[in-house]
């Protein structure tokens, strides 16, 4: 990896570049308790030949980001009844943090793609830096709406679980995690994923950063006001097999977008498998295009 650091105010974010500057920028924000490796470098590579200049980055509270340990996360209870005592940041403080490392490597504007709360960070950047957004991919997103993109009962415990400290008790625990979250129509990569997890658990793994994310997109609350003054054009990808924010979540994302374009994956959990990359690639890049036909 060749990591290198932004300060942006008072955090600081880890971030990883791939392709030409010269290219048009594409910026990968990733989702909750979940470090920019998730966006895979074969991944990456795909994008690159593309024609796109590829960042991705570990939010706040993530990796290897600024922490807020300062401030208490939440307690369960808090979470569950969404009555929250301490919120150390909200989703607009992160989209900002992205429009900030924009700003640190010179980029006027770029493509933007989000999944899962990378997807509402990336839905509020588009909301709230119009400018910044040349075209918007959200995948596995939602709206914040308490009536679409609820996790299935049996995701709750996934949510609420705290990690294991060993390394190898975490990287197992991942695998289960994903083998119910995971995607059901394409095959598991068991092997890439332990690859993964490793990686993540050595740069750091903070389950109080998680638990304040989670807090930053309750007090977030219901952004479809929000969403139906994003004018970039968007794409909404969404998988049918998701266990974590169903469907509707990704559905009522694309109702409330302006002109945005639903793709649904079928077989696609809460992850984004090797097997579905073309259907995903090929979504953001033919979105992109739409952005570069209205420039025009």
């Amino acid at each position: 990896m060749n990591e290198q650091f932004a300060t942006v105010g008072d955090v600081e974010l880890c971030y990883e570049t791939f392709g030409s500057p010269e290219d048009p920028a594409m910026l990968l924000i990733m989702g909750l308790g979940t470090q920019m490796i998730a966006w895979h470098e074969d991944f990456c590579a795909e994008l690159v030949s593309r024609g796109f200049f590829v960042i991705r980055y570990d939010n706040r509270d993530c990796g290897r980001s600024t922490k807020f340990d300062r401030v208490p996360p939440p307690t369960i209870p808090q979470l569950l009844t969404r009555r929250l005592r301490h919120v150390a940041y909200t989703l607009e403080d992160m989209a900002d943090d992205a429009a900030g490392l924009l700003d640190h490597l010179g980029i006027e504007s770029a493509h933007v793609t989000g999944a899962s709360m990378g997807g509402m960070i990336a839905q509020t950047l588009a909301a709230r830096h119009p400018d910044r957004v040349r075209s918007l991919a959200s995948i596995m997103s939602s709206t914040g709406s308490r009536v679409s993109g609820q996790p299935r009962l049996r995701a709750y415990p996934v949510l609420l679980r705290q990690p294991p400290r060993d390394r190898e008790q975490y990287v197992e625990a991942l695998i289960r995690l994903f083998g119910i979250i995971g995607s059901p129509g394409f095959e598991r990569d068991v092997e890439g994923l332990r690859e993964m997890a490793g990686l993540g658990f050595d740069r750091g793994v903070s389950a109080a950063g998680t638990g304040r994310q989670m807090a930053a997109i309750l007090a977030s609350g219901n952004r479809t006001a929000a969403l139906r003054r994003i004018q970039a054009p968007t794409v909404v990808i969404h998988g049918t097999a998701d266990k974590l924010v169903s469907p509707s979540g990704g559905k009522a994302t694309a109702r409330a977008i302006p002109g945005a374009r639903l793709v649904l994956v079928r077989g696609m959990g809460h992850d984004m498998p090797r097997g579905a990359w073309p259907q995903i690639v090929g979504a953001i890049a033919e979105n992109a295009d739409r952005a570069s036909v209205a420039a025009v």
